[in-house]
């Protein structure tokens, strides 16, 4: 703990009757008893699978087209249904399994909304954890008022309530955003004690021009948290009175972390109640952040640092304690905006995924996966690929996650599958005999590792137009210039130091050049 977060603490005790009017110690008569905390996973398994192992799936379900759809929510009352929030339309429709997406939308405020800008819209959900008993939805907007940043609660009368009038809109919180319509934020989540966070870009364009990062007297670039079961001092919520920067002189006391560009998404997991922080970042380095449930204070360093890298060394603090991501990537390729996700703690894949946070890249659709190892260890690994523009992952009441992308409009069931285990292994590819326009090659397998391989597929590229017109002793396919030949039943288990032997025929033109690299089970041979 720094030493600045250990002064805010004890500035927060101390004062805490000064600032009375906003915190739960104030004389204002609070409406409730205080915020519903969630109820712990019922199961919560660690994977056994190593994780670079791990690969990710996505199956497209048959909900209609959504419009440019940016949040889920599952709505805790027992009903298996999913909320989704659309961003131009400024709708919310609810999605079931077994009847798929609803028709008419449950909520419309596309009324008071604007979406003049990319990143302007309905941009985020949540419901409370005592749903079933107190219905209401909390969403996040940019206002049709000069994109006003606008965090709002719609009541419901029931749980089941197909419609929820727009005219009952209960305004929270709002924050100013009229110079630039980009990093908006707008991730609206319950966290493990009940209270409502919601998450604020720094006000757009870009390098931080606005100077909003490490300003505590905004609210933009900034991490909130509020207690939204009581109401003091006039207002709609009140300030925990826990929150690092109550008593802190010109400091909004809502800012639980702050430091932050864009925290398009964030997400607390079910079994510890820490916190995963997705920050898009500017021009090279792409963020993810991790903290414990009692690190309220953290500054993430923006825009002193963009990543694990200094940005501007002109707006860095030399007293300032830093927070560094806990991974981070780079825009080589087609990379280009973070897509904060969720740790996983369903029982469908536990034994596969357990415990791993996942989040992806909107523009290349690389996923990562993220294990916390203990103290301040992680192992991070790619796991393949979700599809492109992927907004928002969720999670329904099981636990079982799923995504939504944005143009494509898709809702897309994420699932999880065991790589084989890496082997080890040598090739020999033999040309038997060659004539005209054609050839036999043989191909034999060696296991060199320690342990038996159960199932095998050899694959490989041919470098020139080569076609596998029949083959033996393995089953053989083709598409384009690579092909894949896998075991047959009688010959599936290759022992240590054993060996299997299969061939192929072939038909080619120009020069019949030999393979480069093999690879059986996905581990690259030796020739």
């Amino acid at each position: 703990m720094s030493h600045h977060r250990w002064a805010w603490r004890v500035s927060a005790t101390t004062t805490a009757l000064v600032f009375g009017l906003l915190t739960h110690l104030g004389p204002a008569a609070a409406e409730e008893a205080g915020p519903a905390a969630a109820d712990p996973p019922a199961a919560a398994a660690e994977a056994q699978l190593p994780l670079d192992r791990l690969q990710v799936t996505s199956t497209r379900t048959d909900a209609a087209r959504l419009d440019r759809p940016t949040a889920i929510d599952s709505p805790a009352d027992g009903s298996g249904r999913l909320f989704i929030t659309e961003k131009e339309t400024g709708t919310v429709r609810a999605y079931h399994p077994d009847t798929g997406l609803s028709a008419e939308p449950l909520l419309d405020i596309g009324d008071r909304i604007t979406t003049e800008g990319n990143e302007q819209g309905l941009l985020g959900i949540a419901t409370p954890p005592d749903f079933a008993q107190h219905p209401a939805l909390y969403v996040a907007y940019t206002g049709a008022d000069a994109g006003t940043l606008t965090l709002s609660r719609f009541p419901m009368d029931s749980p089941d309530q197909s419609s929820v009038p727009a005219d009952g809109e209960e305004v929270l919180l709002t924050e100013e955003h009229s110079e630039y319509t980009n990093h908006n934020g707008g991730a609206v989540e319950f966290g493990p004690e009940g209270y409502l966070y919601w998450s604020l870009g720094d006000g757009g364009n870009a390098g931080d021009s606005l100077n909003n990062g490490q300003n505590l007297g905004t609210l933009l670039g900034s991490i909130v948290r509020i207690d939204v079961s009581q109401a003091c001092g006039g207002l709609a919520y009140c300030v925990p009175e826990d929150n690092p920067f109550v008593g802190v002189a010109d400091a909004r006391p809502e800012i639980w972390v702050y430091g932050l560009r864009n925290p398009w998404r964030f997400s607390f997991d079910p079994k510890n109640g820490s916190m995963w922080i997705a920050d898009v970042g500017q021009g090279i380095h792409e963020e993810v952040n991790h903290l414990q449930a009692d690190e309220g204070g953290t500054n993430f360093g923006w825009p002193c640092r963009e990543g694990p890298a200094e940005y501007d060394a002109e707006r860095c603090d030399p007293a300032a304690d830093y927070t560094d991501p806990v991974f981070s990537y780079t825009h080589e390729g087609t990379n280009c905006s973070v897509t904060g996700g969720l740790v996983y703690r369903g029982e469908r894949y536990a034994d596969l995924a357990g415990g791993t946070y996942v989040m992806t890249d909107y523009c290349s659709a690389n996923t990562w996966g993220i294990r916390h190892t203990g103290g301040g260890e992680y192992t991070t690994e790619p796991i393949g690929t979700l599809p492109i523009q992927v907004t928002s992952l969720g999670a329904d009441a099981s636990g079982e996650l799923y995504a939504v992308n944005d143009l494509p409009g898709g809702l897309h069931r994420v699932g999880f599958e065991a790589l084989p285990p890496p082997v080890s292994c040598t090739v020999g590819y033999t040309v038997d005999s060659e004539w005209g326009d054609g050839f036999t090659a043989s191909l034999e397998v060696t296991n060199t590792g320690d342990e038996p391989i159960e199932g095998w597929t050899l694959e490989w590229d041919f470098p020139g137009d080569q076609q596998v017109t029949n083959a033996w002793q393995a089953e053989v396919t083709q598409d384009g210039t690579t092909v894949s030949a896998a075991n047959l039943d009688w010959n599936n288990v290759i022992a240590p130091g054993e060996s299997r032997r299969f061939g192929v025929h072939a038909t080619f033109s120009g020069a019949n050049t030999a393979p480069e690299e093999f690879t059986l089970n996905g581990s690259a041979c030796e020739q």
